[in-house]
This record gives C-alpha cells, structure tokens and sequence, in this order.
C-alpha cells in the first residue's frame, strides 16, 4: 500500500505518470495500472488524465495531501528509530528574492553541500511571496518586516538598510533634492512591490514609477544608467556605492529599519535537522551587520 501512495505522491509533484513510475522502477504502463488500482480500490478518481497534462482532482488532492503527511511521518519515525533525523539529510527546498537569492544565497550555497554531503537542495527564486505550506517550502528567505504567524517561525539573519540612489549622470542633469518634499519632481525608480517607500520616522512616499515592472533587478539598472531616483538596500548597490557608480541621495533618510533579512519556515516538531543547519548556517555567512555603505 505505502508504495501506491509513494506513486501518487511523486504522480502528483512530477505531473507526470510515467516519470513517477520511472523513479519507483516501473514502466509506463505498469504506473499506469498502479494508479488506476489504487482509484478503484478507494472508489474515486484521483487524477485527471488527458493528452497535454494531468491534474488532481479534488478528491485526489485532499487524498495527496494526507498521504503525503502519512509518508512523511513513516519516514520521520525511521529516522529517529536509526538515528538519522540527528543528521541533516533529504531534500531542502529554499525560496528567496531574485536578486538577493543570486547574490548573496546561491553562493553560500556549495558551502552548505559540502559539509552535509546528504543534504540536496532545490532554490527557487522568485520576487513573490511563496506559500510554504502550499509550494512545500522548507526554507523562505524574506526580506521584510518580522513575519507574523502562528504557523510559521521567524529567524533574524541580518539588517537591510535601504538608502536613496541616483548615479552622477541623473544628479548633475537634474537639481538634488534638498527635502523629501522635493521628490515629487524627480524621477523615481521601484517595483511594483515595492511601492509606496516606508521611511524612517513613519515617512511614506508614494511612487509613481516612470517605468513599471515587477523586477527589481530592472529598478536596480535602471538606476545604474542614471534614469532616476531609487531606494536600494545596501546588499544590493554598497559596491556602486563605494565605487562612485552611485551617490546618495537625502543621507538623512533611508528605509524602515523594521524591514530585515529573516529565514522563515513552518513550525515542526521535531524540526528537520537539514532546516536548522541550513539556517544556522545562513546566519553565520549573513550576519551581523553586512554590506555597509
């Protein structure tokens, strides 16, 4: 029986029968028959078949759902009984920022695998919130302020200030805003989500970007060539800003300091020992007080 569930399991998060049935050892056809057993035996479809794709059905995904926490807690117990659960080890699935995911998780990344051998990783970057109970996310990478959840457990990896930017070229064509009252002139650079900027001492700007996006890595080169005026956090432009490629804008100003770098994920118990080395391993490269200006 564990082993059908196993095949709706992997049929369900690789959307395909018979790349499910390749990892257990069985053909296509065999899956097939498998999975075609099992809707019998419960009296249900669980699966939606078609030629372009395949999808669960209601009744099967509520079914996927308790069989996958069934096997995840028959693998736990063999973990704890063989005394693996003390190692990290499995699958680690982390999401984060974009930009911040390429620059500063990616590279610490190797680090982390060499030293848990056992351990393999699949990082997701994306600009979105992710769902980690929904998108099955062990560990979220989030900058923003402290995330707020009964479900969820929140730690401190580092500061993010965020300063205002412009490149020489915009500055010296246009008048340097001498207040923040002044802003309403200019030209200013954000995401979508990152519209109004909160500034410190409860100041918000509302933004009317001359170009939109949902990209920050846009914002960011946008920036760069001198199209206007941003607030960037310093993990992403301290060394343009050391270089002179950028100047600060309004220095007296910069961004909520109540927005932090966290690493969030789901509340367990026990807590999987890859989630919390890789999280004390993400603090240590992180922490304390980086990128500074």
């Amino acid at each position: 029986m564990d082993r059908d569930y196993r095949l709706l399991e992997l049929v369900v998060e690789m959307g395909s029968i018979s790349a499910a049935g390749q990892r257990l050892g069985l053909s296509p056809a065999a899956a097939s028959k498998r999975l075609a057993a099992l809707e019998e035996r419960l009296g249900a479809r669980l699966v939606n078949r078609t030629t372009r794709r395949l999808s669960t059905t209601q009744a099967g995904q509520a079914f996927y759902e308790e069989v996958r926490a069934i096997l995840a807690a028959a693998e736990a117990a063999e973990a704890r009984v063989s005394g693996r659960a003390e190692r990290p080890s499995g699958l680690l699935r982390v999401s984060a920022p974009t930009s911040f995911g390429r620059l500063h998780v990616a590279p610490h990344l190797p680090a982390f695998l060499t030293r848990y051998p056992e351990v393999s990783a699949e990082l997701l970057l994306d600009d979105g919130y992710s769902d980690l109970i929904t998108d099955r996310i062990d560990v979220a990478i989030r900058i923003a302020p402290q995330p707020d959840s009964a479900m969820l457990t929140a730690r401190l990896l580092a500061p993010n200030q965020r300063v205002l930017c412009a490149a020489p070229v915009y500055l010296e064509a246009q008048s340097a805003p001498a207040s923040l009252d002044d802003l309403a002139d200019h030209k200013l650079l954000a995401a979508r989500h990152q519209s109004p900027w909160r500034l410190e001492g409860a100041r918000t700007i509302d933004v009317d970007s001359i170009v939109a996006t949902n990209s920050s890595e846009v914002v960011r080169e946008l920036c760069l060539a001198g199209m206007g005026i941003a607030l960037r956090s310093t993990w992403d432009v301290g060394a343009e800003l050391a270089s002179g490629a950028l100047r600060r804008v309004l220095p007296a100003w910069q961004g909520a300091t109540d927005v932090a770098i966290w690493a969030v994920h789901a509340k367990a118990e026990p807590l999987p020992a890859a989630v919390t080395a890789y999280v004390d391993h993400m603090a240590a490269a992180l922490g304390p007080v980086p990128w500074e200006p």
